[in-house]
């Protein structure tokens, strides 16, 4: 049998009110909305967009605030980051968002972030070079108790920030240099993000035996709506679940544990001159 829709508006409304979320909440989404299937009276993308949006803010209020990744990765990919006309590359969700007339992005070549509500200017203004310092929007968001909310999307992104903080053997810092077009004016400049050393396939990130964790200590709250599921947890929950796990679990995020390999083949990068 042929179904004309698998979820309704009413879904997401009752979906989202099962989740402990909040007016005033800081939520930082991660979203493939495509997955969840067919919405019933949506004609285009558009309107599954505008849906979901009005959605999450009719639970946060004008007190919330909504934060979505529209990475480039520009600088790592040898490109030229424009503000203004950079495509995401976090999905349909993120990138409507980027375009929504009240959002303003972060000015980060790598990892910015669209962001609307109560507290964005406050969470991207003067963000350091380094995306995952304490006072980058990670840290920002992690220091304002927020809530990861996940749309048919496994992990999150804010995972590396804490592995950052805790100092996992597997990444380290690597600074990448290119230009920034803001306004019409053009110039040079520097990006440093957390990442994995490529000596071994199996340091590769994987957010799977976390999720699983997450839910067996019923941290990650999850509804199941369409041909998909959503699910939120608060980022005091991320990080504290991560330092207890990793002294006996070391590699737990990465592949490595699901290969059962002990040791990983970490080769030091040469240093960056500063």
């Amino acid at each position: 049998m042929h179904l004309s829709h698998h979820f309704t508006k009413r879904d997401i409304e009752k979906c989202l009110s099962n989740l402990p979320l909040g007016l005033g909440d800081i939520v930082y989404c991660h979203s493939a909305i495509g997955y969840f299937g067919r919405m019933d009276k949506a004609k285009t993308s558009i309107d599954m967009c505008e849906t979901f949006f009005d959605s999450i803010f009719e639970i946060i209020g004008q007190s919330g605030t909504l934060i979505v990744p529209t990475y480039t990765y520009s600088f790592a990919e040898g490109n030229v980051f424009d503000v203004e006309q950079s495509v995401s590359n976090m999905g349909l969700f993120s990138e409507w968002i980027r375009c929504h007339p009240d959002s303003i992005r972060s000015v980060d070549p790598n990892y910015s972030v669209s962001v609307i509500g109560k507290h964005a200017k406050r969470l991207i203004k003067n963000i350091p070079v380094n995306s995952f310092t304490s006072d980058s929007v990670f840290g920002r968001f992690y220091k304002a108790e927020g809530k990861v909310l996940c749309l048919t999307f496994p992990g999150c992104t804010f995972i590396h920030y804490v592995e950052r903080a805790l100092q996992v053997p597997y990444r380290f810092d690597k600074t990448f240099e290119g230009f920034i077009l803001k306004n019409k004016v053009r110039r040079k400049a520097r990006s440093t993000i957390y990442v994995c050393y490529n000596s071994d396939d199996a340091l590769e990130h994987t957010p799977i035996s976390f999720e699983d964790l997450a839910r067996q200590q019923r941290l990650q709250h999850v509804q199941k709506l369409g041909r998909g599921e959503v699910s939120l947890i608060s980022s005091s929950n991320v990080f504290d679940l991560i330092k207890e796990t990793l002294p006996s679990r070391p590699w737990f995020l990465t592949m490595a544990e699901r290969l059962d390999i002990d040791n990983p083949c970490i080769i030091a990068e040469p240093a960056q001159a500063n």
